[in-house]
């Protein structure tokens, strides 16, 4: 049906999903290997949200729903593993706000009646969606009544997977409209106060000019301060937060790559060579290119310009004829024989008009074909083409021209309307189908006519033989045989000067640069004990990524939590360095503060210099020259003028400042401004309550044991 169609269209715009299929049966038949206790819960568990288990099938489940919505919506039957990545977060991310939300809506009593639905869907307040899916392109309105035809019509006259299309994008509706009930409540609730509004203003309003002095933490030698044992391990004890770490896995691999050898370069050259004579005979290049090249036959027209040099001087500097053969060459990997296939003086561009008749079902083919033919024949007759494309074509946009579509070049439009078209004599008319129905076409025009020529590709690309592939295996199999442990791994990469490269993974990462396929890779890396070389689905050390043959070795397991103080002990030793310098700064100019109301002589005593900045604003980000330094930007906007501050210690130093001047700039109205902040509030009032709520609660991901 025309409507199911236009939803099928537009619902890609409206409602945000990318989805895809997993492979079930890779999943499966890898849980079967492992005997029945894969069966188990703990086993089946993709993942665990606020204490609430997420089983396989539950979760498979619903990405074959989504799968489904994916392909009526963009109207494939394939979806590739950039869909399927994307579907999978898509259906977890679904079932974190279902669970994590489900007992907040509940609480709050936050639920969507029939009625509801009801006036959403076909009663005076429709939603968004569908007002947009059934408002009419002509007038702007929706109509009412091609909504009611449509639902009666779900109950008799569509498929079922396009009744749960529907019924999805109404669960979709129900959704939204929860999330948009709560988000009001929760904006509801927020208040901006006049101090809160007056306090925004002044930050915004207010500039500070200031001197000052920057004892810079690297002026100070590092054997200025003593660092003990104890001085690190207490800053770490009170700096635990700054060294969280997530889960990860290190790893060192090395690859054989797969590459032609000198017999593979031999043997396409000789293939070419052999087959050079019986080209230069067939009668049927198209057919002997589609059935023989690594390339098929393209009908493309080319001037000299157009063609690659070496070509280009053969067919229009020596002037090749229709049927003669040049090459074998080489270039990229690829051997080449060229043949020239036809040679005709023809235009650059032509004008033309047409008549498009539209194709909507199969049955319709032999009418508007016989239409299309009538058409034609009238024309030839004498019958004004304007008006008979202003009455006939679908494409509107022609037709209020009389289907005139002006000049047009080479690969500007759907390739069997091109040929018809440049084949054309002047106002000759040629009835042609394409994707978009069947025109009538009439070249009223035809450009300067040049020479121009068709060119027949025989290629024959460069690639591994089975013989290569093998022995390019056998060596990598002779490696992962002879080197079992990570010191035998380390001791012959070493010996064999091979490159050895290193790599940190998260548990659901995809791809390793350089690597094709690499999941496999990761998952394997997940599964092994620190020191083990890594095994895959097979038992073997060898993965098959791509084009390499790759070995690899778990060097290192990382699990998300607090560092081990040991692995960030050079860390800590600079914290503890910059905090030693930073008091050793503190008090040297303590010292040259004391008597002291000049910061010039300050700074003197320090071996230092006055610098100033301007206008500085509590909403700064950076002062110019410093970089970051948030405290220096608190701490200037609180002082008075002519105050010179204490020492303080920011990111890259210590500093002495003193406000020389302040602008309280223009004060804004008070009320304005907590209206701004509380729209500011209630903007972001949803995403924040829900990022809270999310925090909450305990999540457990496990996807990355079933993709």
């Amino acid at each position: 049906m025309a409507t199911l169609e236009k939803i099928r269209t537009k619902a890609g715009l409206l409602v945000a999903i990318v989805i895809g299929i997993s492979l079930a049966a890779f999943v499966l038949g890898d849980m079967l290997k492992s005997g029945s206790s894969m069966f188990q819960k703990n086993q089946m568990e993709v993942g665990e949200i606020d204490g609430e288990s997420i089983q396989y099938p539950d979760f498979q489940k619903k990405l074959e729903e989504l799968g489904e919505i994916y392909k009526q919506n963009t109207q494939q039957t394939q979806l590739d593993e950039n869909s399927w990545v994307q579907v999978r977060e898509q259906a977890w991310q679904s079932f974190i706000r279902k669970i994590v939300m489900g007992d907040v809506y509940d609480e709050l009593g936050i639920e969507i009646s029939s009625d509801e639905l009801f006036d959403m869907i076909q009663g005076a307040n429709l939603h968004p969606i569908i007002q947009q899916l059934f408002r009419n392109p002509n007038t702007g309105q929706v109509d009412r009544g091609a909504v009611i035809r449509f639902l009666k019509s779900l109950e008799t006259g569509v498929a079922p997977e396009q009744r749960d299309y529907w019924l999805y994008l109404e669960k979709q509706i129900v959704i939204e409209r929860a999330q948009t009930k709560y988000s009001n409540m929760v904006g509801k609730g927020l208040y901006v106060t006049g101090e809160e509004a007056q306090k925004s203003v002044i930050a915004k309003s207010k500039k500070v000019n200031f001197d000052y002095v920057a004892l810079n933490f690297n002026s100070v030698a590092d054997s200025v301060v003593t660092v003990t044992e104890s001085d690190l391990k207490a800053y770490f004890d009170t700096h635990q937060s700054d060294y969280k770490q997530e889960k990860l896995r290190k790893i060192e691999y090395i690859t054989y790559q797969v590459k032609p050898s000198a017999r593979d370069f031999e043997d396409a050259k000789n293939w070419i060579t052999d087959i050079k004579a019986d080209f230069g005979t067939a009668t049927d290049n198209i057919q002997f290119v589609n059935s023989n090249s690594d390339k098929s036959f393209v009908a493309n027209w080319s001037k000299k310009d157009n063609l690659p040099q070496n070509i280009g001087t053969w067919v229009f500097d020596e002037n090749a004829k229709v049927n003669d053969v040049f090459g074998p060459y080489f270039e990229n990997n690829i051997y080449t024989l060229a043949k020239v296939h036809a040679i005709e003086m023809m235009p650059d561009s032509v004008e033309a008009r047409h008549i498009l008749l539209k194709v909507n079902t199969q049955e319709e083919v032999v009418a508007v074909q016989a239409l299309a033919d009538s058409l034609k024949t009238a024309i030839e007759n004498g019958s004004n083409f304007a008006t008979l494309a202003t009455k006939y074509s679908t494409d509107k946009g022609s037709a209020i021209n009389g289907g005139d579509l002006g000049w047009f070049k080479r690969g500007q439009m759907v390739k069997p309307f091109e040929e018809a078209a440049f084949n054309n004599k002047k106002n000759e008319v040629t009835v042609v189908a394409s994707q978009f129905g069947i025109h009538i076409i009439q070249t009223t025009k035809r450009g300067i006519e040049t020479k121009q020529v068709q060119i027949a590709y025989l290629t024959r690309n460069v690639e591994s033989s089975t013989k290569t592939i093998q022995d390019t295996y056998a060596q990598a199999s002779k490696f992962a045989g002879e080197n079992t442990t990570i010191e035998e791994f380390e001791a012959a990469v070493a010996e064999q000067k091979l490159s050895k490269r290193v790599v940190s993974v998260r548990e659901n990462d995809r791809q390793i640069a350089g690597l094709e396929n690499a999941r496999t890779l990761i998952r394997a890396a997940y599964k092994a004990d620190e020191g083990d070389v890594i095994i895959n689905s097979q038992e073997s050390p060898i993965f098959e990524l791509g084009d390499n043959f790759v070995i690899a070795i778990l060097t290192k397991v990382t699990e998300e939590g607090i560092a081990v103080f040991d692995d960030v002990r050079a860390r800590v030793e600079l914290g503890v360095i910059k905090e030693k310098k930073a008091e050793y700064l503190v008090e040297e100019a303590n010292t040259a503060l004391t008597g002291k109301t000049d910061l010039s002589l300050v700074a003197a005593e320090l071996k230092s210099t006055v610098k100033n900045a301007a206008n500085i604003s509590f909403n700064t980000y950076s002062i110019p020259g410093l970089g970051l330094e948030p405290t220096v930007i608190g701490t200037v906007v609180s002082l008075n003028v002519d105050q010179i501050s204490k020492p303080v210690t920011g990111m890259n130093g210590v500093y002495i400042v003193k406000v020389t001047s302040i602008d309280e700039g223009t004060q804004e109205d008070i009320a304005n401004e907590q209206l701004r902040l509380a729209q500011s509030f209630n903007s972001r009032a949803s995403s924040q309550a829900f990022e809270a709520h999310r925090k909450s609660v305990e999540i457990v991901d496990k996807r990355s044991k079933f993709y």
